[in-house]
């Protein structure tokens, strides 16, 4: 029993010493616009999307993004929309080329605002890759979307369910991490 317990400690001491934590965040941003014709109207989309995560070894981590969004639309009668998002990931580094790691992060998101009354929740993956510009600091960009998305828009009877690939600039974002 003795040995056991020894192993056990043995164990998870050689986790934490190699697990690292990471904090950073990434930022999205996108803006369309419309001519006179098409209705003279424009949208602007911005994130920030503070995220922590614990790196577990070289393969595996875990981690999650505490995020705002602001989405303001003009020409549609000055309506403007703030979100929250909550989004935990485990990360899986499946090649490692030099200073450039590719991964990809499987999880969950949960986003609300409360002027529309609206929630969406997906569940997907999200590959992405990391240029490690020193020991501490790394690049990291997110390219995409593949899984499934409801948004709940105002009422239980209205949802909208996506499921697919998504590759538009609202999926993709650049943030610069910290590891200590």
């Amino acid at each position: 029993m003795k040995k056991i317990l020894m192993t056990l400690v043995a164990a998870f001491a050689a986790v934490g010493m190699n697990a690292q934590v990471y904090i950073g965040g990434s930022l999205a941003f996108e803006a369309w616009s419309s001519q006179k014709l098409a209705g003279d109207k424009s949208e602007t989309v911005f994130k920030i999307l503070p995220e922590i995560g614990y790196n577990i070894n070289d393969e595996w981590a875990v981690g999650t993004v505490i995020g705002y969004e602001s989405d303001k639309f003009n020409g549609v009668e000055g309506l403007s929309e703030n979100a929250f998002t909550i989004a935990p990931y485990a990360r899986y580094t499946f090649s490692k080329l030099g200073k450039v790691n590719f991964f990809v992060d499987g999880g969950f998101s949960f986003k609300s605002a409360s002027k529309a009354d609206w929630t969406e929740v997906s569940v997907g993956f999200a590959p992405g890759l990391a240029v490690n510009l020193s020991d501490n600091l790394s690049f990291v960009s997110h390219i995409g979307f593949i899984g499934w998305s409801q948004l709940n828009p105002d009422g239980d009877d209205n949802n909208i369910s996506k499921f697919g690939l998504s590759l538009d600039a609202t999926d993709i974002t650049f943030g610069l991490y910290y590891s200590f």
